[in-house]
């Protein structure tokens, strides 16, 4: 079981994978109204942008950078930069380096969910063959995404967070 708490608590909801309206300067310096659809990336509007919730307003806008059901995600705050060099916006995830079906091919689900276990994560899935198509060695290591991210600017770390339990629907 997860803790002691019956009930998780929602502390922040972050959307990816959008398309929406949004205000940004561009090489011009002029304000213009853009549809940004970010694909595989999410929000890292840096301090004071008007679309922050007012809680975050001094830091930046929350991002949170998952790795895979194995591993560790990450959470940074949008910078200044971001919302220069790329419309406010950073990567949603690590990425796979193999498709659904390569993953599924070379991980049996049982002997993940049992990997899983031994390092203390709950899985939570409707099927095995699913649980595998999420398997760590799909992704990229998300240690050095998260540096990448952060050594360019785009969004600054603030911590690591390790998984206690997945949900693979």
């Amino acid at each position: 079981e997860l803790g002691q708490k019956d009930e998780l608590e929602l502390i922040y909801d972050v959307a990816h994978n959008i398309a929406k309206k949004e205000k940004h300067i561009t090489d011009g310096g002029k304000e213009i109204e853009l549809m940004v659809h970010r694909k595989g990336a999410t929000r890292a509007f840096g301090p004071k942008h008007p679309e922050i919730p007012k809680d975050y307003q001094e830091i930046g806008q929350p991002v949170i950078i998952p790795g895979s059901m194995g591993t560790a995600s990450y959470l940074l705050v949008g910078t200044e930069q971001a919302m220069e060099e790329t419309f406010g916006s950073t990567c949603h995830g690590a990425g796979r380096t193999m498709s659904r079906g390569a993953a599924r091919r070379k991980v049996w689900g049982e002997d993940l969910r049992k990997q899983l276990l031994k390092k203390g994560i709950i899985p939570k899935t409707k099927s095995m063959p699913g649980l595998a198509e999420e398997a760590p060695i799909a992704y990229k290591d998300i240690d050095e995404v998260v540096r990448v991210v952060d050594a360019v600017g785009i969004a600054r770390r603030v911590c690591r967070l390790a998984p206690l339990g997945v949900v693979k629907g």
